[in-house]
């Protein structure tokens, strides 16, 4: 029967891919493996367990329908394409069966085939089959097909933006320079706006001999955040070159850019793991198209599949403008996968290459600040504070991060110095007025504009379980426990499972003479502290000793001054 459903060169291909076929007893277990594995994005087992099953019971389409969408996941369209030929032979719809056909005969540049399928029966979706039609068309030498093919497109509800895009790119891979402009100056769409549309209309004013424009338009639309590839570009069009078109060289770029600006489109509505399919195909149709190769890696860094995203990032070849990108994106990788000694090793290898560069420096203050090596962290921040030159609302952060650091390390004076800079550059930001605030309070100093700022912080940020945590421990600190109680509870609702912010609740309900429920929030507190978590602010001894003797007793013991009860006005 496999023989028969699939034809002897597609049953050689499934037995490579599954050499445990001859072995496994049943469908069940390798579906519900597959199954699990789909559900945690582990495309590696998914492909796996599938096809396995698919081999036991070919004629299913929908066993074929996730093998094909596994093997897509990881970019192997040569795996998928005799899967999503078998399903249209059999007249079976299956949007990734599609989407595997048509990109393959793309790739082999059968437009003429393309342009005979039935978009209505063999087709992805509207937006999808037309724009690949309207390159498919300049394949095939029908350009003015393709135009008018664009222009269609364009009158759909919603779709202008897409459209006009790809008819700007497909202009400017014509060598029609001055159309294309024309567009990108008169149809300012979603599109034109993002980093590669305003990359390629820079390219499209220097081969008019307008190199002065181009660099305007790099720097409207990015300031002074340019990154090594851009900064690259800005110095050529500024000694005079002539800057090639190269976003699109060919009806393949085209179909490729397609895939690609409908998969950072869906991005914002549709599951990753949806969208991965698009960034996967944008890629197999253009192995050099870099942008579709971080969004890949992005999108898999999201489905917590760092070890994929990992390998995705280090094919970013080390001479690339973007590689410093595609290293901070892998140290990122490297940190959430609880390797950050590696990511460490990743930015400072980065740092040495790319020293004049802020982001690589503070990205390293974060990392080595969430491992709680302050001293190298301030070091970090150090640098990327002198390199800085992006806008304040980057600054205020360096020196938010800086102030961490030193407050860790004690050194108080300088901590306060940062974290009031910090609100000099962005007055109002509610985490550095929450953190500015509860430090005061811990250090028993400036309570009234402690609270002040906590209270305007509350105000900004009034769903933030730490920050009205905070509140409610001035109001705790300053003796008025009434008050408290209420921003602690609300707290607690914000963040159950918190030990701090527990703990602080049952000190509350202590001070108001609840001593049951106090004792109560420090078992619940006590229970959700994390045993590695050695140096946190959670201490479960002292919630232990306040069970056994209660709070009062322990402030004594700790030489600190008993609970007050706020002065009546």
């Amino acid at each position: 029967m496999i023989r028969s459903l699939f034809g002897s060169a597609a049953l050689a291909t499934l037995l490579a891919l599954s050499p445990a076929i001859g072995t496994a007893q049943s469908l069940a277990g390798p579906y519900l493996a597959g199954r699990q594995a789909a559900i945690l994005s582990d495309y590696e087992a998914a492909a796996r367990y599938f096809t396995q099953a698919l081999a036991r019971d070919p004629s299913n389409p929908s066993l074929m329908e996730d093998a094909i969408v596994g093997q897509l996941s990881l970019g192997r369209v040569d795996r998928a394409l005799p899967i999503a030929r078998l399903i249209e032979e059999q007249g079976l719809r299956s949007q990734a069966a599609h989407m595997t056909v048509i990109a393959d005969m793309i790739a082999n540049e059968d437009y003429e085939g393309f342009l005979a399928r039935d978009t209505e029966t063999q087709g992805i979706g509207p937006l999808v089959d037309g724009l690949l039609v309207a390159w498919a068309m300049i394949g095939a030498d029908d350009q003015d097909g393709a135009l008018a093919e664009f222009d269609r497109i364009s009158e759909e509800r919603g779709l202008r933006g897409f459209a006009l895009y790809h008819k700007a790119m497909a202009l400017a891979g014509l060598g029609e320079f001055e159309a294309a402009e024309a567009l990108f100056t008169d149809e300012v769409g979603p599109l034109q706006q993002t980093r590669r549309g305003a990359m390629a209309r820079a390219e499209v004013l220097s081969q008019l001999d307008r190199n002065d424009e181009a660099v305007e338009s790099l720097r409207v639309s990015f300031g002074t955040a340019a990154d090594p590839e851009l900064l690259a570009m800005i110095a050529a069009l500024e000694a005079g070159e002539t800057l090639p078109f190269t976003h699109i060289t060919s009806a393949r770029d085209g179909a490729a850019e397609v895939f690609y600006s409908v998969a950072g489109a869906l991005r914002q509505d549709a599951g990753a793991d949806y969208t991965l399919l698009y960034a996967r195909l944008a890629r197999y149709l253009r192995p050099d198209h870099i942008d579709a190769l971080l969004l890949t890696a992005d999108l898999l860094e999201s489905l917590d599949q760092y070890g994929l995203a990992n390998a995705a990032y280090k094919q970013v070849p080390a001479d690339h403008p973007a590689y410093h990108a595609a290293e901070l994106g892998r140290a990122a990788a490297l940190r959430q996968s609880g390797k950050p000694e590696a990511a460490i090793e990743v930015l400072e290898q980065l740092a040495k290459r790319f020293g004049e560069l802020s982001i690589v420096h503070s990205t390293l203050g974060d990392v080595l600040r969430q491992q709680d090596r302050f001293e190298e962290a301030v070091a970090a921040y150090d640098l990327a504070i002198e390199l800085d030159t992006e806008s304040l609302r980057r600054s205020w952060f360096l020196h938010y991060a800086r102030a961490i650091s030193l407050e860790r390390l004690d050194e108080w004076d300088r901590a306060e110095a940062d974290f009031r800079k910090a609100l000099e550059l962005n007055p109002g930001q509610p985490q550095v007025l929450n953190y500015l605030g509860y430090s005061l309070v811990e250090k028993q100093i400036k309570l009234d504009e402690a609270l002040g700022m906590i209270e305007e912080a509350v105000a900004a940020s009034p769903d933030s379980g730490y920050i009205v945590d905070s509140l409610g421990w001035v109001l705790y600190r300053l003796g008025r426990y009434d008050e408290a109680v209420g921003h602690m509870e609300r707290a607690v609702e914000l963040m159950p499972v918190d030990p701090v912010v527990n703990d602080h609740l049952g000190d509350v309900y202590w001070a108001v003479g609840r001593e049951r429920e106090a004792q109560f929030q420090w078992m619940r507190a006590l229970s959700f502290v994390d045993p590695e978590e050695v140096d946190g602010e959670a201490d479960p001894a002292r919630m232990r000793r306040k069970l056994e003797v209660g709070l009062d007793v322990v402030l004594r013991e700790e030489g600190g001054e008993p609970l007050k009860v706020a002065d009546e006005e």
